[in-house]
Order: C-alpha cells, then structure tokens, then sequence
C-alpha cells in the first residue's frame, strides 16, 4: 500500500489541545477584566476622596484664624476639627454661598458634600471620619500637621490599599497630614 499523500489535516487529539489552550487563555482574561474593574473602582473612590480632603484643606487655608495660632502651629481646639466617634456639626443653611458661615458651618456643609460624594459614608461619618491635629498619624494633643481622615464603604475584605489589620473591614480610608 502506497500512498501518495502524506497525512493531511489535524489529529482529534490536536484539536482538543488548541482548544484547551485557547480555553485557558480566555478565562485569564476573564479574570484579569474582574481585577481591572475593582482597581479601577477602587482608584475613582481614592480620587473622590482625596479631591474632598483637598477643599477641606483649602476652606481652612481661607478661614486660617482658626486653625493656626500666632506661632504657625495648629490649634489645639478649632472649630474645624472632628475626633472620632463625634457628630459633624449642622451646616449652613444655604452650603452654595458660605461667605457669611461659620467654621462650624462650613464643616457641616463639607460634610454634606462628602455623604453625596462616597458610597456609604453618611454611615461612616461619625466613627471612622476625623480632623484633628497629629503628630505621626492619628490624632493627638501636639502636632505641627493636621490630619484628614476620610472613609468610604466597600464589600469585607476588599479594600485594596487596607494593611493585614484591616483585611476585614467593610470600609476603606484615605487619611493625608499637612502642615499649614
């Protein structure tokens, strides 16, 4: 038996190889698209955060009577400042036009923006939100920063910048310090 054609075609085997390759390549990029989603969620909810954190800085630059004494260094007290597990004071009656509002008020209203601006932080708001003065992180009685302490909340565990501490939390945090 001669044959004049060589094998042609693929074996069954080959086949089901390339597709099992080609399976395995599809479900990593599945994978990957689910990470990207949550870097890039987790990314905007960061950017939100430190842009509000931003104009509270800038609305006690502007008002800096009240958060700097004479020597340059931050007040121990300030009608700006909020320590954990305490209420935001009300804010002003009219938040689009604060001219004539109090520090108090001002808070109030930057607080109001916050809530509208970062999912589930009006329950965060009086446990895991502070401005305070701060020596190395955290609030304390001396200090030549102030520190902002935002949250907002995520699923258990999902916080993509939380230490080993707080692998479980249903929150997330941006905290930044300045020197004013």
């Amino acid at each position: 038996m001669n044959r004049a054609h060589g094998n042609r075609g693929f074996s069954m085997i080959e086949v089901l190889v390339t597709i099992l390759l080609i399976s395995i390549g599809v479900l990593g990029l599945v994978a990957l698209q689910g990470r990207t989603i949550a870097y890039t969620q987790d990314s905007a909810q960061r950017n939100t955060a430190a842009m509000l954190a931003d104009d509270l800085q800038e609305m006690m630059r502007a008002d800096l009577d009240k958060v700097i004494t004479a020597t340059g260094l931050p007040r121990s007290e300030s009608d700006y400042y909020k320590d954990d597990d305490e209420d935001f004071p009300a804010p002003a009656d009219n938040c689009a036009s604060l001219t004539n509002a109090t520090a108090q008020q001002r808070l109030g209203c930057w607080a109001e923006k916050v809530k509208t601006s970062l999912p589930g932080a009006e329950a965060l708001m009086d446990s895991a939100f502070h401005i305070c003065r701060s020596q190395s992180g955290g609030c304390a009685e001396e200090g030549s920063t102030i520190e902002i302490q935002l949250a907002w909340a995520v699923k258990s565990g999902e916080c993509l910048a939380s230490s080993e501490d707080d692998d479980e939390n249903d929150y997330c945090t941006y905290s930044v310090r300045a020197e004013f």
